[in-house]
């Protein structure tokens, strides 16, 4: 059976929104190389609406940056209960009972299944039993205000420490894998 791994970036107050705006100073080629071997080891993206849009907004159509190369040719899942079509290019929107149609995509053949940001699918997934590795970038910095990760009421869930590396920028890189998973 295939893997869920959400891989994220957070500050140190819990802040996973627009990381691109407080990771910029941090950033490293160690931890170009965790997300590398991250997206690298996966076949399939699993995405929330919202990140969906983003990442359609900044990569669909673009050809000449290597990253967006990569984006636009993986497969692409989406979980949206107000969209109605997925038109970035191999797009499927998933319809119906969302963890059963999730459940499904872990059954077929493939590689791990790749979270990237969508905090709220996350949340969903870990609540479901779903998630099977939460990767965090920790980022040495309080960003105050903004979209947390699992903000919100829930029953608790468990993790279990599976690696810890810590970077020359500050950065730490911890592998959680989920207990329920």
């Amino acid at each position: 059976m295939r893997k869920i791994v959400a891989g994220l970036m957070v500050s140190v107050d819990g802040v996973v929104e627009a990381p691109e705006k407080w990771t910029g100073r941090y950033f490293s080629h160690e931890i170009g190389q965790v997300i590398g071997s991250v997206m690298a080891a996966g076949d399939t993206m699993l995405l929330g609406r919202v990140t969906y849009q983003t990442f359609a907004a900044s990569f669909a159509g673009n050809t000449s940056d290597p990253m967006a190369a990569g984006m636009n040719a993986v497969p692409k899942v989406v979980v949206s209960a107000t969209l109605e079509q997925a038109e970035w290019e191999n797009s499927t929107l998933i319809c119906g009972d969302v963890a059963q149609e999730i459940t499904r995509l872990k059954e077929q053949p493939g590689k791990n299944i790749n979270i990237s940001g969508s905090p709220t699918l996350v949340t969903y997934l870990l609540r479901q039993g779903l998630l099977d590795e939460l990767s965090l970038l920790l980022f040495p910095v309080v960003v105050g205000a903004g979209m947390r990760l699992f903000d919100g009421e829930g029953s608790p869930a468990t993790l279990t420490l599976a690696r810890c590396d810590a970077f020359s920028t500050g950065v730490v890189h911890l592998t959680y894998h989920a207990d329920s998973a």
